[in-house]
Formats: C-alpha cells, structure tokens, sequence
C-alpha cells in the first residue's frame, strides 16, 4: 500500500490556502511560514493527515503578532507586577488604536504649525490635580525620580531619612539610582526614627533637596516615627516627595496610602509617582508641583531621554478623564457583589468547585499591609499548572492546600472565560 505522507503537501500550496492568505496579512508571513513548517513535519511523521495541514498550522498561530499572552487575573492582587500591573481601560485601549497612526501629537491643526507635544494629556493630568501649578510626564516612576535628581542636585546633596532608602523591583535601590545621576546622599535618623531636627541640621549650603519617599512596599512597625511633609515644608530648600503608587487623591479605602493632592496641599514643591499602578493608566512617570522647577525639569537634556510617546499620552490621558479604570473599580467592589459572582461561577463548574471567603491586596508595592475582603472559587492545587498553560492562561493562588481563583482583580465581563477555562482542564478538552 501506497505510505499516506507521500501526500504531504507543498509548502506554497498550503501557504496558498486563503485563511493562511488572510493570517499572512494580520501576523506576517513569517509566523504564518514557521506555523505551516511546523504543521508539514507532523504530517511527514504520520501525527496528522494531509488534509488536516492547514488546520493545524492555523491552530498554532498566535491571535497577536506578539509573544505575550493574555491572562486572567484570579489572584485577588489588583496591581500585580507580573501580570503588567495596571490593566487598561476600554477608553484606554480605544485611545491607543487612534494614537496608533498619524496623529496631531505635536501639530496645531488650527494653524499648521507644531504644537506643544502631549498638551490634552497634560491638561488632563493638570485638571486631575488642580493643587500641581505645573505638571510633566516621563516613561517610568523611577525615571520621574531620576530627573529630579539630576536636574536639580547633580553634584549635590539630596537629604532623605535611613527608614527611607528603599529598594524596589527587580533589586534597583533608590540610592543607587539618585547616585547614579550625579548626587550626594546625606542620610538622617535611623531606621525606625527620624525627626524634623534631623533634617534641619543636615541641610546646608550643598543642599539641593530633601527628599521624602513612601515605603511603599513594607512597613516599619513598633518605636517608631517620621515627619509628615507639612514639617519639612518649612524647611530652607525644596522638598520632593516620591509617592510611588500614583494615587492622585486620597482613597477611603486606603486611609494610609499618601495622595498627590495631599502632599501638594502639605507643602510638597515636587511630586513624582508612577502611572500604571493605583491611577490605573500606562506606564509613565509623574510629576506635578511647583511650575517653576516643572518647567526646569522639562527644559532639562535628559528629558528628551525619558520622554513619553504617543501611545503613553493617549492612554493616560483616557484614563484620567474616561470611565473608572479597572484599578479602580476593583478597589470599589463590595464583597457582596463578589460572593455573587463566586456562587455564579461555582455553579457553573460544578464539582470540585466551592465558594471561600478571600483577602485580596493592592499590589504594585502600593498599600502594604491593607488586606481587601474578596471571594474565591476554591478548587484542587492541581489544577493551577494546567490552567496557567491553557488556551487562555489563568492565574490564580496556592493557599491553604487549595487553588483560589480569587474575583477581585477580575473583571466582570471576563467570568464566563474563567469557567469555560476551567470546566476545560476539568474535562480535558
């Protein structure tokens, strides 16, 4: 009998099947060419039938042109690091597919002439914080920092407290970094203490600024104390103060969490804080405050460097005048609502599935120690490898003997996924 695989197809005559045609338009021939290789050489093995080519290689490409993928997030962390932190919002993302083209970024439209670069973005940011005289937007929170420093203190002194010389993701350390830029740290206190007079007798002709800076992600607890920024105001040269989470006006949920506003309206002269974290935008750097140093900070060399693109502007900017982000509504959800859910979706799965009660936090170094009453499907620790690699990875958390898919952090439309993704493990489909 004639050997079936003698029937494997030509590679162009299958590249020629207009499904593939249409991929090749959307993921580029490349993708398209390996998927098609790959489905060939399982055919010439006998795996699969030649007919069955085409099926196989279109099974295998991406839905993106990308190597990332997109996940559910059940693990009850809103800001999760891992998972890209903040989740955009609908008019974010929305944003991003007009920004994506040619765009009036920097072109007055009115006149022909070039335009100031992001100015709806920042008349965004300015009018969610109307105690900034001035405000800027740079790629990342560390990067805010980073210019600060050496637009105003290269080869100077910066004064911020021992409690304060945190170390954040990926083993970067603030004193690493301000050093890098050219400054001198003159540290005060100790770890778990420090007082106005500290500060005081530090600062000196070689001062550029104090710096106050959140640990944001961990806390000192016990004998200890530190001077909120309307006491270090008054003192004789600026005062910056790096808020990290980006949390642009007190929460009550977060009665701790320091606010933009209110360290503006404390006596900060600068703030700098991160985009992509409790604001629940892209990421970006932050910074806000007095317009004369904005503007030195603006006007500085290194700016272009760190300075944002279109895409960053038009999410940000979304995010701060469209509907709540995820981040945000996350934090807003009762427990009630999420217990509802959890019953809905148990139902769903059926057994083993059942409902908990879950803790869930902020995540993204913001909120240490604030714990978030949520709700969980509970389901065997088993499970939690096969549905992180299934057709639609899902994340949740090893606790207690048990996998938790946790709701908070999940957004509501995405509850039928979560089932379907899990009655799929269970069933082995």
């Amino acid at each position: 009998m004639d050997d079936p695989r003698r029937a494997t197809p030509r590679t162009d005559h299958v590249l020629a099947d207009p499904r593939l045609r249409e991929a090749s338009s959307r993921l580029g021939s490349g993708l398209v060419k390996a998927a098609v290789v790959t489905a060939l050489e399982r055919c010439r093995r006998g795996e699969i039938a030649p007919d069955d080519v085409v099926g196989s290689a279109l099974a295998a490409l991406p839905a993106a042109a990308t190597g990332m993928r997109r996940v559910l997030n059940a693990t009850g962390v809103v800001v999760h690091t891992n998972l890209g932190r903040a989740p955009l919002s609908p008019a974010a993302v929305d944003a991003l597919a007009v920004a994506a083209g040619a765009t009036d970024v920097e072109l007055d439209l009115e006149s022909g002439r070039r335009g100031s670069r992001g100015r709806s973005a920042l008349a965004a940011l300015a009018a969610a914080v109307p105690d900034a005289e001035a405000v800027h937007v740079v790629n990342n929170g560390a990067a805010a920092l980073a210019l600060v420093t050496c637009a105003l203190a290269a080869g100077r002194e910066v004064v911020v407290s021992r409690g304060e010389m945190v170390e954040i993701g990926d083993g970067f350390r603030l004193p690493e970094l301000l050093e890098s830029v050219g400054a001198r740290l003159r540290e005060v206190g100790t770890t778990n203490r420090v007082r106005r007079e500290d500060y005081g007798a530090a600062i000196g002709a070689d001062t550029a600024f104090v710096l106050k800076v959140h640990p944001s992600n961990f806390q000192v607890t016990g004998f200890t104390s530190a001077v909120p920024v309307r006491d270090l105001a008054g003192l004789p040269v600026p005062v910056v103060v790096d808020i990290g989470s980006g949390l642009l006006r007190p929460h009550p949920r977060l009665p701790d969490e320091p606010s933009a506003a209110a360290a503006l309206r404390a006596g900060a002269d600068l703030v700098t804080a991160s985009g992509d974290k409790l604001l629940g935008g892209p990421q970006c750097g932050l910074l806000l405050g007095r317009a004369d140093l904005v503007e030195q900070l603006r006007r500085y060399p290194l700016a272009r460097a760190l300075r944002v693109d279109k895409l960053t502007l038009a999410a940000l900017e979304a995010t701060l005048v469209g509907p709540a982000p995820p981040v945000v509504a996350a934090l807003g959800r009762p427990v009630d609502e999420l217990r509802e859910r959890a019953n809905r979706l148990a139902a769903a799965v059926g057994d083993p599935a059942r409902v908990v009660e879950s803790t869930g936090l902020v995540g993204g170094g913001g909120a240490p120690g604030v714990e978030l009453a949520s709700a969980a499907v509970a389901l065997p620790a088993a499970l939690a490898g096969p549905l992180r690699r299934g057709d639609l990875p899902v994340v949740g958390r090893v606790e207690g003997g048990l996998l938790l898919l946790d709701l908070l952090a999940l957004d509501p439309g995405d509850d039928d996924r979560l089932a379907s993704a899990v009655k799929a493990v269970l069933t082995g489909g």
